[in-house]
């Protein structure tokens, strides 16, 4: 079993930079493919980017491409998004979550299983 810990959220400016951390605890970590969601005051929680186990097919939401980059390191049991030229709208609470089922690039929260705490990211305009 899987568990994970979000960090590295915080308050940035429009325009500006954050990279979220997700560590992961237990040896299967690299069966998961990962993904991050993100969920705003009052709205469903999102899709925002996943990765493959080995690090690559990373999947983005349209919302985000260009801007976030999603990574991995197995050796670390930690999967980072790196997200820039934040905007006001990019303000939720972020989690990392293992995919268990579903379609390869599954963008929906029912075919992820374990979720961390998640990590606040706000942007300031």
């Amino acid at each position: 079993q899987v568990q994970l810990v979000e960090s590295g959220g915080g308050l940035v400016q429009a325009g500006g930079s954050l990279r979220l951390s997700c560590a992961a605890s237990g040896r299967t970590f690299n069966s998961y493919r990962m993904g991050w969601f993100r969920q705003a005051p009052g709205k469903e929680r999102e899709f925002v980017a996943s990765i493959s186990q080995g690090g690559g097919f990373p999947y983005y939401a349209e919302s985000v491409k260009g801007r976030f980059t999603i990574s991995r390191d197995n050796a670390k049991n930690t999967v980072y998004l790196q997200m820039n030229s934040l905007k006001p709208e990019d303000t939720a609470v972020y989690y990392c979550a293992t995919k268990i089922r579903g379609s390869y690039y599954s963008t929906t929260v029912e075919d992820f299983g374990t979720w961390g705490q998640g990590t606040q990211v706000t942007v300031s305009s």
